[in-house]
């Protein structure tokens, strides 16, 4: 477990939130004093050294390591201003309760579902992100999860591995003509429907929350049901927030009104998730899968991860899967973490972070 020293007193957390403005409820006390020049910063999940250079030469200390959840729940961010998390370390409300020094919990990536966002608003803890840095590397991935699943790649692979050369068995269908159905329409799925079109894909999208006009600009179009969604396309491809609206919202009733065919040809229905885990459902997919249903399923992202041993949805002739590797490219890593130490550095100043996620629970 790293080692702390020379942490800012709580008052760091009143003076920063009340320089940008925000209100603060400072639940762990502490008193006021000159503010430190030097914050210490514990990097749990990684860091590309860039990243870390830049923090550094900022004058902060980085201390990096993975830290077990019972040190945390023990107060193992007691010294520590600040924390950058990836995916793995979970915040809980009872880990943020325990870190009484802690100021600012950065995100290196987009998803701030590993933090509980209002536990750390009420103990005046900014919450930031970097949305922007794995954008290419996850349109890139979903891409590549539908051109496998559309033309079998991973099932080819497979079959070769095993000695067998089922040429005929591997006749697959072309993305072009059919309707790619787009769950949510933010950044990474404009990205999508971007590289899509150039396939020849026709872009439909369900984004309750999306103004009309950006779906026009990108000549997608705005279904203002999610259930016509499923109904019109083919291919669906998930690029929403897991929520409580959210969860299992791809599911046995709605896989069931995909239509399987496109212009006469019988391209069969193909579910991707590069977004969240939990949004499929994936006990209702592997069924869907087993009565045909679905054609092929590709999920890079799990309710639960890892997935469990002997899980059969892995082992199904027409899933493939990817653990998690939505942002794993070398330039996604220097990006995001540069983006997060940045953010970060801007926090430590005093001044309000252009990715705060929770300030809404800052009071």
């Amino acid at each position: 477990m790293p080692i702390a020293h020379n942490k800012f007193p709580m008052s760091r957390v009143e003076a920063i939130l009340h320089r940008v403005g925000l209100p603060l409820k400072n639940v762990h006390g502490g008193t006021t004093s000159e503010l430190p020049i030097m914050a210490r910063i514990a990097v749990t999940d990684g860091m590309a050294p860039a990243a870390v250079a830049v923090l550094e030469k900022a004058g902060h200390e980085v201390v990096l390591g993975y830290i077990e959840k019972s040190d945390l729940l023990s107060g193992a961010l007691d010294d520590f201003d600040a924390i950058i998390v990836r995916s793995a370390t979970k915040l809980t409300a009872e880990i943020i309760e325990a870190s009484e020094g802690l100021s600012i919990i950065g995100r290196a990536g987009v998803g701030v579902d590993n933090i509980d966002l209002q536990a750390a608003g009420s103990a005046g803890i900014m919450v930031i992100n970097a949305p922007n840095a794995s954008t290419q590397s996850v349109v890139e991935l979903t891409i590549g999860h539908l051109l496998a699943s559309v033309r079998h790649i991973p099932k080819s692979d497979r079959s070769m591995r095993q000695n067998r050369w089922e040429k005929k068995a591997m006749k697959g269908t072309e993305l072009s003509g059919k309707c790619l159905g787009l769950i949510g329409f933010g950044r990474i799925a404009q990205g999508v429907a971007k590289v899509a079109t150039s396939l020849g894909m026709e872009i439909h999208t369900y984004d309750p929350y999306l103004p009309p006009k950006v779906a026009k600009a990108q000549g997608a179009y705005l279904h203002k049901k999610v259930d016509s969604l499923f109904k019109t396309c083919t291919h669906i491809s998930v690029h929403c927030n897991l929520t409580e609206e959210t969860h299992h919202l791809v599911n046995e009733k709605r896989m069931k009104m995909m239509p399987g065919k496109k212009s006469g040809i019988d391209c069969g229905n193909h579910i991707v998730n590069c977004a969240r885990g939990g949004i499929v459902d994936e006990d209702a997919l592997l069924s869907a899968l087993e009565n045909g249903t679905i054609t092929s399923a590709a999920l890079d992202v799990f309710e639960f991860e890892p997935v469990p041993e002997n899980s059969l949805l892995i082992q199904h002739e027409n899933f493939h899967g990817t653990p998690h590797i939505g942002a794993a490219t070398l330039e996604a890593q220097d990006r995001v973490g540069i983006d997060i130490a940045h953010e970060v550095i801007i926090a430590l100043k005093g001044q309000k972070p252009s990715t705060l996620v929770n300030s809404k629970f800052l009071s």
